[in-house]
């Protein structure tokens, strides 16, 4: 399978994960401003593609154990455009993969909440939102609320129970 407007093998993204040995450290650099609107546009897209494509191949709880590896994530952020060493690569990743994927959270069965500033305050608001649309048990979220009011991200997966805090 060949991702259409990008010519690019599907096998490029969707090969399984080997353990890598894991030695050294990073120092990041903090940038300030923004992403472009034209690059944030074509993360969402490239997100979007990836995203979809490693779902309906492997599902999602194995889309979850890659976005919760950080080399992988690390290196989805690079793919879809960040610089690999950027500061904000959590913050845009999730922003954009948020803004494409939660219209078409149904058919794929994955939601995006949270965000950086104002949006993570609302987290918890949207989880109950979602777990009342979907049918989950949003009680353990109003139970925990106090561990859930800054996550960047949490992923809902019915019958998966995972709190994935980014910060």
């Amino acid at each position: 399978m060949v991702f259409s407007f990008l010519k690019i093998p599907l096998t490029l993204f969707c090969r399984p994960l080997y353990a890598m040995k894991r030695s050294g450290s990073a120092d990041l650099p903090l940038h300030h401003g923004y992403v472009p609107d034209w690059l944030y546009q074509r993360m969402a897209k490239l997100g979007f593609a990836i995203t979809e494509a490693i779902i309906i191949e492997y599902g999602k709880e194995e889309f979850l154990r890659r976005m919760s590896d950080p080399f992988w994530f690390q290196s989805l952020g690079a793919v879809m455009g960040m610089d690999w060493h950027s500061s904000g690569i959590t913050t845009s990743v999730l922003g954009a993969l948020r803004r494409v994927i939660n219209p078409h959270s149904k058919e794929l069965g994955i939601y995006f909440c949270g965000g950086k500033g104002k949006f993570s305050r609302q987290t918890p608001n949207e989880l109950f939102a979602i777990a009342d649309k979907t049918g989950l048990n949003g009680k353990p979220y109003k139970e925990n609320q106090i561990s859930i009011e800054s996550p960047t991200v949490v992923d809902l997966v019915p019958g998966v129970d995972r709190d994935q805090h980014r910060g």
